[in-house]
């Protein structure tokens, strides 16, 4: 048995670098376009500082501060705008770039967002969903923008 250094196994090593690596950036659902103020993005359990650039993937939460605002694109297009004091969880993304089919839902706790739905919603409209404390909207239209500013309020049916 070769050591733990072992040449033979460093292509083993290798290989398995660089799958964990790209199945890291399947992960990937959008970017961080635009940053003003205090933005983090809570990922595992780690609040990442926001930057132009930052990959955002499925269950991360985006917190925007009291001087904070951050816009995200996702990869079908859709465009997310979170005002100050905002606490906007992507639920769950699923996009298929071929046929533009998918199902994207978002959770917005506290403060302000504006969307500009891109091809999932627009391929079918029930696919994509906003929840507040309060509400659960249906994306029917191409631009909306929600406000919440109750955390504990249940949401209604």
């Amino acid at each position: 048995m070769g050591s733990r250094n072992s040449p033979s196994l460093r292509p083993i090593v290798a290989l398995l670098a660089a799958a964990v690596a790209t199945a890291a950036g399947a992960a990937d659902v959008g970017q961080v376009k635009v940053v003003k103020g205090m933005v983090t993005v809570e990922r595992g359990g780690v609040a990442l500082p926001a930057s132009v650039g930052l990959r955002v993937q499925p269950a991360d939460t985006v917190v925007t501060g009291a001087d904070g605002s951050v816009g995200i694109t996702m990869t079908d297009n859709s465009l997310l705008s979170a005002g100050p004091n905002s606490t906007l969880t992507l639920s769950r993304y699923e996009f298929d770039e071929t046929t533009s089919r998918g199902r994207f839902d978002t959770t917005l706790a506290t403060g302000s967002l504006a969307v500009v739905s891109g091809r999932i919603a627009k391929q079918s409209p029930d696919a994509m969903t906003v929840r507040t404390p309060r509400a659960i909207l249906g994306v029917r239209g191409t631009e909306f923008a929600v406000a919440s500013d109750d955390p504990d309020a249940p949401p209604r049916r």
